[in-house]
């Protein structure tokens, strides 16, 4: 059975979520800082009016954030019927998957990478990792 995912980069890896749980990808917006937020919240941004949780996914898989003057994309997803704003370094494209292309999450990840990864699909290009987006926005928040 085929599945479709989108894709994004994260310091060089690839990653994927089901593109039904994508709302929109576009240029990182202004943030709002949310005082004593834990790690991972990157702030609040004003989507068309209405309030979204930005959380950086570099933070959460245990990678270094990037600099201030980095410009980040934000992948907008719905988790439990509300958008979410992931950031990450960019945005790919929406590729199609095969169930007997996916393995359990190799065991060389890093555990804090391992708690937030669904599986890998082994692709042409290498390896797709597929977010669980619940766990890396329900963590952070």
């Amino acid at each position: 059975m085929s599945r479709q995912l989108a894709t994004f980069v994260i310091d060089g890896a690839h990653y994927g979520v089901d593109v039904v749980l994508v709302q929109e990808a576009l240029r990182s917006q202004v943030r709002t800082l949310v005082p004593l937020a834990p790690p991972g919240i990157a702030g609040l941004v004003n989507l068309r009016g209405e309030v979204v949780l930005s959380v950086d996914l570099r933070v959460r898989l245990g990678l270094v954030p990037l600099a201030d003057d980095a410009d980040p994309m934000m992948v907008v997803v719905q988790v439990d019927g509300e958008p979410v704003s992931l950031l990450v370094d960019e945005v790919g494209d929406v590729v199609d998957v095969e169930e007997d292309q996916f393995e359990t999450p190799p065991d060389t990840l890093a555990p804090e990478l391992r708690e937030l990864i669904v599986g890998a699909y082994k692709l042409p290009t290498g390896l797709l990792l597929a977010l669980d987006v619940a766990r890396a926005t329900a963590q952070a928040a």
